[in-house]
């Protein structure tokens, strides 16, 4: 994501963004919320005055808009964020239109801007090779593919060995080739991951068969696989020793850490009164939100007393499990400085 940022005063004002990967569009749509003004060049079209050589017609053509944002959706498999809303600005004031975003697209948006606003934006600009990343978990006969985006692992691809699991070394031969082509494919670091010594057997195949992809590739032990093991990989904090992005890492070490808090019994707090009693009494010291419940007043409120006690305030990603897991809690959840109870 490149940023321009101008003068905001008390926060509001006017920041021109240009998404530059698919994550940046997830990072737009947590950004731009119902109310906000957004500007966009976009195709509209515009009819041609009538003459007498031909007869009247309309056509396309770019004209910059601004629009009140009504709704915002993220199309994960298309990568396209749609911004649908009434146009306050340009032709046709009062109509209804739609921002069709992708990667290379520019818009403006002019709102209150929060301090988790201005924090995410600083990530996505630092964070524009995180999706290179992919993790590769194999077991005998079945290799699962995944991209690591900011918000959560991707799916790309199972390879499998058809029926004959642990056919033989012909069919591991096989079953290794096939999986080679399909990294041969993939751009940046791969991680292979994986339980037992089929991961180190597929390493050494590469080594030997495909040195390029070799130098890309490092082996990392997990007890599963598929989106399980890529969870692992992630919590061994392999990532950050890759890209320097922890923020994945982070959100499976806040989870794990609250969870393991509330099988001892130990100092924590969930969902929305349970939390605001903690920081209104100063307790709370990491403040985990799912990013679903980011709009609701209530959280919104919540988040700024937080910020008031200097509680660190930690947004997961509903898209990865640890995020998942938060908003099956209500969305809201506290590591305490101390037991209230």
């Amino acid at each position: 994501m490149r940023a321009e940022r101008r003068e905001l005063k008390k926060g509001f004002g006017e920041i021109t963004l240009w998404p530059e990967v698919p994550d940046d569009l997830w990072h737009l749509e947590q950004l731009i919320v119902p109310g906000s003004f957004v500007f966009s060049t976009t195709l509209r079209t515009v009819e041609i005055p009538h003459d007498r050589l031909r007869p009247e017609k309309a056509e396309k053509k770019p004209v910059r808009l601004g629009i009140r944002v009504e709704k915002v959706y993220f199309h994960h498999t298309s990568n396209r964020l749609r911004v649908h809303g009434i146009i306050e600005y340009g032709p046709d004031i009062g109509a209804h239109h739609t921002f069709n975003i992708e990667p290379g697209s520019e818009l403006s948006m002019l709102k209150t801007w929060s301090r988790l606003d201005l924090e995410r934006i600083a990530r996505a600009e630092a964070s524009t090779t995180f999706g290179a990343i992919h993790i590769l978990t194999i077991e005998e006969g079945e290799a699962q593919l995944f991209r690591i985006r900011q918000y959560g692992p991707e799916w790309v691809d199972t390879i499998t060995q058809g029926s004959g699991k642990g056919s033989g070394i012909d069919g591991k031969a096989i079953f290794f080739e096939n999986v080679c082509s399909r990294l041969a494919l993939v751009a940046g670091p791969i991680v292979i991951a994986g339980p037992g010594f089929i991961k180190d057997d597929f390493m050494k195949y590469l080594k030997e068969r495909a040195v390029q992809i070799r130098e890309r590739c490092q082996a990392v032990e997990t007890r599963s696989t598929g989106r399980s093991g890529v969870q692992e990989v992630i919590g061994q904090g392999v990532l950050e020793r890759i890209a320097g992005d922890i923020q994945l890492e982070r959100e499976v070490t806040l989870m794990s850490e609250f969870l393991t808090r509330i099988a001892r019994g130990e100092a924590v707090a969930y969902g929305t009164a349970e939390v605001m009693e903690a920081v209104t009494c100063g307790a709370a010291e990491q403040i985990l939100v799912a990013d679903s419940v980011l709009r609701d007043p209530s959280i919104e409120k919540l988040l700024e007393e937080g910020e008031r006690i200097r509680a660190t305030i930690n947004v997961l990603s509903t898209s990865f499990e640890p995020g998942m897991q938060l908003a099956s809690l209500g969305g809201i959840a506290a590591l305490l400085r101390y037991r209230m109870r």
